[in-house]
C-alpha cells in the first residue's frame, strides 16, 4: 500500500512532527511506501508563539519527507494536492490539530482525491482549546474533506458529532501511542547529573510548552503547600513559555518558591527527553482543558507514574491509583496528591500499573484503526 501523510515533520520540532514520523515508521515496518508531506511554511512567524518551529536535530533516518505546503499561500495548497495525486496513494492520512490549518489541509484533501484514494484524518482536537472566531466553521470544512476519522480520546469523538452529527463518516476511538523513540531509560543518579540537580532529591515533572490551559499557574500554588516543603520535593519544570513568562514568575516569586523551582523552559530537544523523566519521580499534567497529551504517553515510555487533572481524555488514559492519580483542577487538590504520593509510598504500586497499562498503547492498533477505517470507507 502507498500511504501519503500530510502534516507536520522535520525540520519542524515538537509533538505533531514526532507523531507523524513514528507512524510514518510504523508503516514502512509493515512494508508500506510512505512519504510524509509538510510545510515549507507552518506558521507566519507573528502568529507563532515560541522562540523557533524549527528542529535543530538531524533529519530522522529512512523516511521520506517532502516540504510542500504554505499553510496560507493556496497556490501551494493546489501544487500539493496535485503532487499527492500524481503519487496515487491508496491512503491519504492528515494530522488535524487547530483550525486555523483546516482552509489547507481541506483545500489538499478536496483536490487531491483520486479513484481508490481513502482520506483519514487522525484527530488531536476539532475544538480547540483556545477558541477564536471562525473555529467551526473552519473545523466544518476541513470534517467535510475527509472520508473517515480516528480520535484519541472519547471527547474528541463526541466533538465530532457537532460536524457530522448524522455519522456519515465512519469514526474510531484509538488512544495516543506510546511516544517510544526518545531514547533510554537513564538511572536517576545518571538523569539528575545531566540536568546538574542532587540525585538524592524528590522530583515532580511538568513538562512540555506552557501555555495557560495547562495549568502551571495551579500548580505552582500547589508547589506553595508547607506539606510539600516539608517533604522536600521540587518542581521541575522543563518547556518553552507559549506566552509571557512574566506572571509565572511573579508568582513563583509570591509565592516564595523559588528554592522548589527548577526552571529548564527552553525547548526541550528529543535527544535530552529522557532526561527530565528520568530524574522525576512523578509527571504532573495540571491541565484546565484537554483532549489527550503526547505527554501521558512519553511518562508510559519511562514507566512514571502521573497525576492528572479530570480533564477531557486524561482520566481515560490514566486510570487513578492504577497509573496515577486524577484529581479536580484546583491547587489544593493536585498539592493533596502530591503529599499523598510521597507520603503513603506509592511510587512501587504504581510504577507496577505503569509498566502493565502501557501494553495497550501500541503503534500497531493505530495503523488497525485506520485500516479497519478504511474497510468502511
Amino acid at each position: 500500500m502507498r500511504v501519503v501523510i500530510l502534516g507536520t515533520a522535520w525540520p519542524y520540532r515538537g509533538g505533531l512532527a514526532a507523531f507523524n514520523e513514528r507512524l510514518a515508521m510504523e508503516y514502512l515496518k509493515d512494508g508500506h511506501k510512505v512519504e510524509i508531506v509538510t510545510f515549507t511554511l507552518q506558521y507566519p512567524s507573528f502568529l507563532f508563539p515560541g522562540k523557533t518551529q524549527y528542529s535543530d536535530e538531524p533529519a530522522p533516518d529512512g523516511l521520506r519527507i517532502t516540504r510542500m505546503l504554505n499553510a496560507v499561500n493556496p497556490i501551494s495548497w493546489i501544487k500539493t494536492a496535485r503532487y499527492i495525486k500524481r503519487q496515487k496513494p491508496d491512503l491519504l492520512i492528515t494530522k488535524f490539530w487547530l483550525p486555523f490549518m483546516a482552509p489547507a489541509l481541506g483545500t489538499v484533501n478536496r483536490l487531491a482525491k483520486h479513484a481508490g484514494l481513502r482520506r483519514v484524518t487522525i484527530l488531536d482536537n476539532l475544538v480547540p482549546h483556545e477558541r477564536r472566531i471562525g473555529d467551526r466553521l473552519f473545523a466544518r470544512y476541513f470534517v467535510n474533506s475527509v472520508d473517515g476519522m480516528v480520535a484519541m480520546s472519547q471527547s474528541v469523538l463526541d466533538d465530532a458529532d457537532l460536524f457530522d452529527p448524522k455519522h456519515r463518516k465512519p469514526r474510531r476511538l484509538c488512544l495516543h501511542p506510546i511516544y517510544d523513540h526518545y531514547g533510554e531509560t537513564l538511572s536517576k543518579n545518571e538523569a539528575c547529573r545531566l540536568l546538574h540537580i542532587d540525585p538524592n532529591g524528590r522530583y515532580a515533572l511538568f513538562f512540555g510548552f506552557i501555555r495557560d490551559y495547562k495549568g502551571l499557574d495551579l500548580l505552582l500554588d500547589a508547589m506553595s503547600d508547607k506539606r510539600i516543603g516539608q517533604l522536600d520535593v521540587k518542581l521541575i519544570v522543563a518547556g518553552e513559555f507559549y506566552g509571557d513568562p512574566k506572571p509565572y514568575l511573579d508568582q513563583i516569586g509570591r509565592l516564595g518558591i523559588g528554592d522548589r523551582v527548577v526552571l529548564h523552559t527552553d525547548f526541550i530537544p528529543d535527544s535530552e527527553v529522557n532526561r527530565y523523566f528520568c530524574a522525576a519521580d512523578v509527571v504532573v499534567q495540571p491541565y484546565k482543558t484537554a483532549t489527550q497529551s503526547g505527554v501521558t504517553q512519553i511518562a508510559f515510555q519511562f514507566e512514571k507514574p502521573m497525576i492528572v487533572t479530570r480533564v477531557g481524555g486524561l482520566p481515560e488514559i490514566v486510570p487513578h491509583k492504577k497509573v496515577g492519580f486524577v484529581v479536580e483542577p484546583n491547587a489544593r487538590m493536585i498539592a493533596d496528591a502530591i503529599v499523598r504520593y510521597y507520603e503513603e509510598n506509592w511510587q512501587s504500586r504504581l510504577v507496577e500499573g505503569v509498566h502493565a497499562e502501557k501494553k495497550k498503547y501500541l503503534w500497531s492498533n493505530m495503523t488497525e484503526a485506520i485500516a479497519e477505517l478504511k474497510t468502511e470507507i
